[in-house]
Parts: C-alpha cells; sequence; structure tokens
C-alpha cells in the first residue's frame, strides 16, 4: 500500500476538567492560552471550541516538532487540563492500487459504466471469505497463486477431462479446445481452451498492489478452482455435485471439502425452459449452507428465462453492460435477472463476430497463452455474462467478509437495493441496475437509525388464480418515502412458487416483489424487501397485492408491514 504523507501538526486539542473555568468559557481559554505562549516562547491562539468540549489551540505553520512537544508538556502540566492531543491529519484510504495494469480495469472505477469498487476497499477487502469459481478449473498464474486454495475436479468422463481420469482432487485447467467442427455436436466450431475458469477468477480475487497485473475486487478472499467444464463443456451432474461440494456438503466418493466457499460463481450456462431439478436441489442446499450463489445470465441477446441455471430460484442473476453503461450487445435480459454488472464488449454489436475491435472496452483479466494445453501466463480482455458474474461474486465477498452475519438472502438484498440506474438503456430488463460495492458495503456496516413502523396483520385469503390485496394507511409522514423502504412480508402458502407479489404505492405505482416460479415448491413467504420508494409520498394507502398463477395451492397473507 502507498506510504501516508507526514504532515507537521500545526494545532493542538486541549481538554479542561469539568469543574476547570476553561471547560466552559471561551474567555478563560484565551487568557489560558495566552498564558501558556508566554511560559512556552510560541505563538499560540485559541481558534475554536469543539462540539466534544475540547478547545482548538493553533500554534502556527512554522511550529517544529519540539515546539507541539514543549506547548504539549505545558498543558499537561497545569491540574486543570483533563487531556491535549495533536490535531492529526486523516487521509482517503481508496488509494489507487500499484497494480500496473489496473489503469486498464475500468469496470472498477470509472463513474459511467463501472462498479466504485475502490471507495469499498476502505471498509473490506474480502478476507476470511473463499469464493469457489466452478467453471473450467485452474491455469497457473502468478497474480492469482497466493489467493488460489485447493478445489477438485469434478469431471467424471476421463475423455473430456483430458487428464487420463475422471474426478480427482486436481483442479488443473487442462484445456476446453475443440480440434475439429462438430465435435461436440451439431453447430459447434473448433476453437483454441478458453481458460476461462482463471480469467474468472482474476476478476474476483487477484492479488492487488503486488506492482503487477491486475487488481481483484476481493482481492484478500480466497479463490477455490472447482472443474467441471472440459472438452464440449460440463454436465449437469457434475456441476450439481460441484455446487454441492463447494458449498460444504456430502458428495458420495468426494473428500469434504476443507475450506467450504461462502459465495459460488457460476459462469456457465445451457438451454433449458425450466430450471432441472438436479441444480435446484443443489442451489437449495449450498444456499441453506449460508452460500450465496452467483449466475451468469447468459450470452444470447435473449430472455433468460430460457436458460439454466440462470432461470433457478436462489440465486442471483447478472447481466452484462458495456462501459457506457447499456446492456452488453449479447447479455441476456428478463424479469428474472436480479442486477447487473460491467461484462464489457470486446467489440462492436455490428462488428464481425469472433473479432476483437474495442479491446480497451472489455474486462480484463488473468488468462493463459496456451493453444490448448497450458503455456506461458498472460492477461486479456474478454467479454460476457460470465465476466458480469464474478463482479458480483466479488462483492458479494466483501459483504460477507464486512458483516459475517449476512445471509444469502440479505447479501442479494442489499446489492440489489443499492444498485444504480444504468447510464445507458436495457431493453428487456436488467434487474435493479448496475451494482454500486462502495453503497452496498456502506448499506451493510451502517446500523440505520430505527423506523416507524405500520403494521396490516389482518388474514387475507389467497384463493386459486385469483388476486387478492391488503392495505396499509400511512399517515403522519412528511415528504417522500425513503429510498431503502422495508417491505416485511408473512405469507402462509403451500407453493409460494405460484405467487407474483406486488406492492401497489398511493399513486397505483406497482413495485414487483417477488416473480411466480414453477420450480420453487418451498411454503411460504416469509422475508423483507427492500424497495426504492423515493419517488412516492409517503402518506396514503399502500398496498401489498398477491396474485395465485396456479392451481393446486392455496393459503393467506397472514401480515406485513412498511418501516419508513
Amino acid at each position: 500500500m502507498r506510504a501516508l504523507p507526514s504532515a507537521p501538526v500545526e494545532k493542538v486539542i486541549v481538554t479542561y476538567k469539568s469543574k476547570a473555568a476553561e471547560a466552559g468559557s471561551n474567555t478563560a481559554v484565551k487568557t489560558d492560552t495566552a498564558e501558556k505562549a508566554a511560559k512556552t516562547g510560541e505563538k499560540l491562539s485559541f481558534e475554536r471550541r469543539l462540539a466534544g468540549g475540547g478547545a482548538l489551540v493553533d500554534l502556527g505553520d512554522s511550529a517544529t516538532k519540539q515546539d507541539v512537544t514543549e506547548v504539549m508538556a505545558a498543558f499537561r502540566a497545569d491540574p486543570s487540563v483533563a487531556s491535549v492531543e495533536p490535531d492529526i491529519r486523516a487521509y482517503a484510504m481508496a488509494v489507487t492500487p500499484n497494480d500496473t495494469d489496473y489503469t486498464k480495469q475500468w469496470d472498477l472505477f470509472e463513474p459511467t459504466g463501472g462498479m466504485n469498487v475502490p471507495a469499498a476497499w476502505d471498509k473490506t477487502t474480502g478476507s476470511g471469505v473463499t469464493v469457489a469459481v466452478i467453471d473450467t478449473g485452474y491455469a497457473a498464474h502468478s497474480d492469482l497463486a497466493t489467493n488460489v486454495v485447493s478445489g477438485y475436479d469434478f469431471i467424471s468422463t476421463s475423455a473430456d477431462a483430458r487428464d487420463g481420469n475422471g474426478r480427482d482432487a486436481d483442479a488443473k485447467d487442462e484445456g476446453d479446445w475443440n480440434a475439429t467442427a462438430g465435435e461436440c455436436g451439431l453447430g459447434s466450431t473448433a476453437s483454441n481452451s478458453s481458460w476461462h475458469g482463471t480469467h474468472v477468477a482474476g476478476t474476483i480475487g487477484a492479488v492487488t498492489n503486488n506492482t503487477k497485473g491486475i487488481a481483484g475486487i476481493a482481492y484478500n478472499a480466497k479463490i477455490q478452482p472447482v472443474r467441471v467444464l472440459g472438452k464440449c463443456g460440463g454436465s449437469s451432474a457434475d456441476i450439481a455435485d460441484a455446487i454441492t461440494w463447494a458449498s460444504g456438503g456430502t458428495v458420495p466418493g468426494v473428500p469434504a471439502n476443507a475450506t467450504p466457499a461462502k459465495v459460488i460463481n457460476l459462469s456457465l450456462g445451457g438451454a433449458s425452459a425450466t430450471c432441472p431439478s438436479v441444480y435446484q436441489t443443489a442451489i437449495n442446499g449450498a444456499v441453506s449452507r449460508g452460500t450465496t450463489v452467483v449466475v451468469a445470465a447468459g450470452n444470447s441477446n435473449a430472455n433468460a428465462s430460457g436458460f439454466t441455471p440462470a432461470n433457478c430460484a436462489n440465486v442471483i442473476n447478472v447481466a452484462s453492460t458495456s462501459r457506457e453503461g447499456n446492456r452488453s450487445y449479447y447479455s441476456n435480459f428478463g424479469a428474472i435477472v436480479d442486477v447487473a454488472a460491467p461484462g464489457g464488449e470486446t467489440r462492436r454489436s455490428t462488428d464481425t463476430p469472433g473479432t476483437v475491435t474495442t479491446p480497451e472496452n472489455g474486462i480484463y483479466s488473468t488468462l493463459n497463452s496456451g493453444a490448448t494445453t497450458q503455456s506461458a501466463e498472460n492477461y486479456k480482455p474478454y467479454q460476457g455474462t460470465s465476466m458480469a458474474a464474478p463482479h458480483i461474486a466479488g462483492l458479494a465477498a466483501l459483504l460477507k467478509s464486512a458483516k459475517s452475519t449476512l445471509t444469502p438472502a440479505e447479501i442479494e438484498s442489499a446489492i440489489k437495493a443499492n444498485a444504480r440506474p444504468l447510464p445507458g438503456t436495457c431493453t428487456g430488463g436488467c434487474g435493479t441496475g448496475i451494482a454500486d460495492s462502495a453503497k452496498t458495503v456502506d448499506a451493510v456496516t451502517t446500523t440505520p437509525p430505527a423506523g416507524t413502523v405500520f403494521t396490516n396483520a389482518t388474514d387475507v385469503t389467497i384463493a386459486d388464480n385469483a388476486t387478492v390485496s391488503s392495505s396499509i394507511a400511512v399517515t403522519g409522514r412528511t415528504g417522500n418515502a425513503p429510498a431503502a423502504l422495508k417491505v416485511g412480508v408473512d405469507i402462509k402458502h403451500t407453493w409460494r412458487g405460484d405467487l407474483v407479489i406486488d406492492l401497489v404505492a398511493p399513486d397505483g405505482t406497482v413495485r414487483n416483489l417477488k416473480a411466480s416460479s414453477s420450480s420453487d415448491s418451498a411454503d411460504n413467504v416469509l422475508t423483507t424487501y427492500t424497495v426504492d420508494a423515493s419517488s412516492e409520498v409517503a402518506n396514503g394507502t399502500w398496498k401489498l397485492q398477491v396474485r395465485d398463477v396456479a392451481t393446486g395451492d392455496t393459503g393467506y397473507i397472514n401480515s406485513w408491514s412498511l418501516t419508513f
């Protein structure tokens, strides 16, 4: 880290004992300061009284260390003085990392398309948190090595693994190249190895302030490479087992994970109209163990609902934005997207596919130069929701490190509630906006003042395929509702995936709190949503509107509340 400057002390803070005349009289302080000036031979002046009661005494800008020492000794020798201390300087600690390629990481710091990461480093750098990167494995890289912990290779088919066996404890990336077109199915093309997992890992946890390469978002977190993608991708069975193992669950035939991850990054996916149960079961298990699961929305410029695991419940689904703050031309979109993050554009949408025409607008991270097998380490820009997701995984690690008690639901809520609107455009839906690291960290580490709670505990029956509502009359408030309005919901229902839940403001504006999900078979909705209602007048009748979109299960609104 950069050394702090050494600034001269020009003032001292004198606190008098409560019974001393100087404790309550500025005139008495001026007299005492003049006496100390005469005694020490220094030019002292009383500047002002501080809020805490201390007196700020100025020595002038020519005072030496010896002068300061003599003045403080004179005040300390006075029996009416309780304490005296120098008026020292403080500095912003979010200094620019000394990593040589940090200037290429617009995604971390630029105000338009970046994620406001450096300002979060004053409070947290990810220490104590392990992030599992479930991907192609790890290509050795000196800008990652000290942050990497042991992972596992979950590819069960030897030919796909390319390491001569099935599952093993070596998460080394053996390469995912394809030698010929059609090798991996109709429409597949020949390609070099991507070293995809290593690129993702660098965004999350590259070693920082080591005078080389790049800075990681959660640079004091640990990265656990978990290999599931090899030749021709990876299977849902292997990926599901990897999710379970990475989060500390038990997988038959696999040793227990000695360093379970509290954040999982899944920058992978395939086409599927629904979330396979094998994925949902594994994700639910991970979340129940306290692990936040982050998923890429997909790169097909289509609704994310048609891709998995993006369409699974209990995940943070991440769309990609460009350097200009627009939805990246390739990014999936839709109502199931939770939030957006920089994924970059290494070419414009009208440029020839496969070309790299705007490398400066991509996401720069750790990589390997090998065409098939590993060779020399390097760095390159990539684009994709695969690059956006690790920005959110890194932020989740910062949050978990800053406040270890946070649950996955609380981490997701905080990230979504503190995102900022896209400065550009997003057709189709990009969640709550671009995540803001510093704002989110501040939100979870700052104790909010106790608010006024309005509650309706009258039961309202929810019939099949019906829409019902419950009202709360808010009175006695001034101005608009808060930007972080808390909506507490307690709904009893035997299949909560049937429910769409909206908050209706007094002027009729509808804010969706929960979408329906055919794969979410759990009982009840018992949670608190955070809503930006700052554009609404606080006073008036607010409604919780609940719509049941399927048959076979019913329930009721037990209670709900608004905290202003």
